[in-house]
């Protein structure tokens, strides 16, 4: 017969249940919020069988796009989705510039847009003080080779 005043047996295990079911609630809330994460304008990438730019810095690149109307929208600033206008591109990108000039920038026009309306876009990144400037397009999935 056990007194009270005799101790009992210890157990060591860990209960890992409690533990597996917020990893459970994490990853629904990681799988439910990441396609949310990516946001910007919708844009249709010309398809192009170019290398990937290896260089780019640790920095996340500032990238206006084109949409097919000649709209000019700039990931950086508050309403990323609303058009903005010439003079406030190379404000903003200036800004960034003058304070990271290694920041890489990025031009992503829409495969319907007029070659004039990308061309203005990389005149204006050029007025803010970018050197150099890549293009963001989609990869082929067989070059076409010509007869």
């Amino acid at each position: 017969m056990a007194t009270p005043l005799q101790k009992r047996k210890l157990i060591g295990e860990i209960n890992v249940v409690p533990y597996i079911d917020v990893m459970l609630v994490l990853l629904i809330i990681f799988m439910v919020t990441a396609p949310l994460l990516t946001q910007g304008i919708k844009v249709e990438l010309p398809k192009a069988g170019a290398e990937p730019i290896e260089d780019i810095s640790d920095r996340q690149p500032i990238v206006l796009s084109v949409d097919d109307e000649g709209n000019l929208y700039l990931d950086i600033g508050d309403d990323e989705e609303a058009p903005k206008s010439a003079a406030d591109i190379v404000n903003r990108v200036r800004i960034v510039l003058n304070a990271s000039p290694e920041t890489p920038v990025l031009v992503k026009g829409d495969r319907y847009a007029e070659y004039g309306y990308v061309v203005g876009a990389m005149v204006l990144l050029q007025q803010a003080g970018a050197d150099s400037v890549g293009f963001v397009t989609d990869p082929l999935d067989t070059y076409p080779i010509p007869e």
